[in-house]
């Protein structure tokens, strides 16, 4: 029996009063998130802010995938420490650091406490990185985990790297070709867009979400127009919440028959990376043809969706996506009949159901390990509250489920839309937007091509956001990539890189 009776429980995009979110003594708040997580409930969010008296006010997010529920707890942290949850929850792990370089506060007892972004402290609090009064140093920002031993050697890859990529650096800890270790050290493309949030919604805000993570304009922009939406008490025309379900998954075929594109190249197979590379442009020019934008910029908007469809777009694109369904068919189906692709693709940067559990991997990577995790079916909003998608799952965790597991919602989100074009409701595509209503909390989640996308507002007295929190589901995944190459050859980094495809900049916010 899962026990979260301390906790607030409310649904996705369900506001509740910020005064309702119990404050909790920490050593309790932290046995009743380890423990909740233990019996299967998982970590959405652990996330924190500087209150007024100089203490620091530490949120927890638990998801339950199979009751659609969201339970939020706090405890203050007022001596400038507590203990880490990280050493009997490793989903924490991430979040710890995260909060530790934020806002200058040690979670005592974390197995590898460095820097995630590299930036002083929003508090003015000291970062511990240096060890508090003369203790001993604590990891430092460029220390690195060592394997030691005969013939162990590292291989050093990045922050620039010979492709167009983001940069990000790769330390492998190898004997001979052999993978012993991987550490991910991102941080390069930090913005700072967090705490530009802070006092919005302003004319800027729109623009930071479309840009935060360039490839998920139409996700992330999705889960701050429910955030805005529930906080307000407004519900979107239901001709606009189809049309945001067509973007949402154009941009899920966009990224995902990209994706099985640059897999087949990584592979040496060009029949199937070349075919790809222009469907992808193909699903991007229907984005395109709904508002302009191959990227969906400037179409969703609170209230609703800047641009209609009219009869003669709904056949165009009702054309080009039977199209499209054709064409993808024949160049993915080429990778599945060829033992040379196969042989590359299956038993390679293999990650156990367990291990993906243990961490709490999202989206593509955690359904290609057997996990039933879709936000779409666990915790619909919007359009998928009435029009359902199966959740797509293989079972092998390995380059191959995850490039299988697109395909299979590849099928799903182009019949999706083409249902959505035949019955496309009547009536208005926006309603008015007024303003934000003081001291409120929502949690938003929005399941992005790349997995779950969690956006947390909380207004302040004025009405304004004094607190908002991004997870792109990159931030729960980077770990996962590191994992699926141990004692994997480092030659096969591009294939399980690029397997997962994760974000740079959705990461470094």
């Amino acid at each position: 029996m899962i026990n979260v009776s301390r906790f607030l429980t409310m649904g996705n995009a369900d506001p509740v009063e910020h005064s309702d979110i119990p404050v909790l003594p920490f050593d309790q708040f932290r046995s009743d998130v380890v423990g909740a997580i233990a019996d299967g409930l998982r970590l959405g969010a652990l996330t924190a802010r500087a209150e007024s008296d100089h203490s620091v006010r530490i949120y927890a997010v638990l998801l339950d995938d199979l009751t659609g529920l969201i339970h939020a707890a706090s405890a203050t942290t007022p001596h400038g420490s507590f203990p880490s949850l990280t050493p009997d929850c490793p989903q924490a792990h991430l979040f710890e650091r995260e909060i530790t370089e934020q806002l200058g506060v040690e979670p005592r007892g974390h197995p590898w406490l460095k820097p995630v972004r590299f930036h002083a402290a929003y508090s003015g609090r000291p970062q511990p990185w240096a060890g508090p009064d003369g203790a001993p140093p604590l990891i430092g920002v460029t220390d690195y985990f060592r394997v030691e031993g005969d013939e162990v050697h590292e291989v050093a890859v990045g922050p620039v790297h010979a492709g167009i990529i983001e940069p990000g650096h790769f330390r492998f800890q190898c004997h001979g070709e052999e993978v012993f270790h991987l550490e991910i050290s991102l941080g390069y493309q930090h913005r700072g867009i967090e705490r530009r949030l802070l006092g919005g919604p302003d004319r800027r805000t729109i623009h930071y979400f479309e840009t935060l993570a360039g490839d998920t304009t139409v996700g992330h922009t999705m889960a701050y127009c429910h955030a805005v939406e529930a906080l307000i008490g407004l519900h979107a025309p239901a001709r606009a919440q189809a049309l945001r379900g067509i973007a949402l998954e154009l941009e899920r075929l966009a990224n995902h028959v990209g994706d099985l594109g640059a897999l087949a190249g990584d592979v040496g197979f060009l029949p199937t990376a070349a075919y790809c590379g222009r469907l992808r442009g193909d699903f991007l020019n229907m984005t395109a043809a709904m508002c302009g934008s191959r990227f969906g910029r400037d179409l969703v908007r609170p209230g609703g969706v800047v641009f209609d469809l009219e009869p003669e777009q709904v056949g165009a694109l009702t054309s080009r996506l039977a199209d499209a369904e054709r064409d993808t068919a024949s160049a993915v189906n080429l990778l599945w009949n060829t033992p040379s692709v196969m042989a590359r693709l299956e038993d390679t940067g293999r990650l156990e159901r367990g291990t993906a559990e243990s961490i709490g991997l999202v989206g593509p990577a955690a359904r290609a390990c057997g996990i039933s995790r879709d936000v779409r079916h666990d915790f619909p909003s919007g359009i998928y509250q009435f029009s359902h998608l199966p959740v797509s799952t293989w079972g092998t965790g390995d380059v191959f489920a995850r490039a299988y597991v697109r395909w299979l919602e590849i099928q799903q989100s182009i019949r999706f839309i083409r249902e959505q074009l035949q019955v496309l409701p009547g009536g208005p595509c926006i309603a008015e937007v007024g303003p934000l209503p003081p001291g409120r909390f929502v949690v938003s989640l929005i399941e992005g091509w790349r997995g779950e996308i969690c956006h947390i507002a909380t207004t302040g007295p004025d009405g304004a956001f004094a607190h908002y929190k991004v997870i792109d589901p990159s931030f729960h995944n980077w770990f996962g990539l590191a994992l699926a190459l141990r004692g994997q050859q480092i030659s096969d980094f591009p294939l399980c890189n690029k397997s997962f495809n994760l974000s740079y900049s959705g990461h470094d916010l």
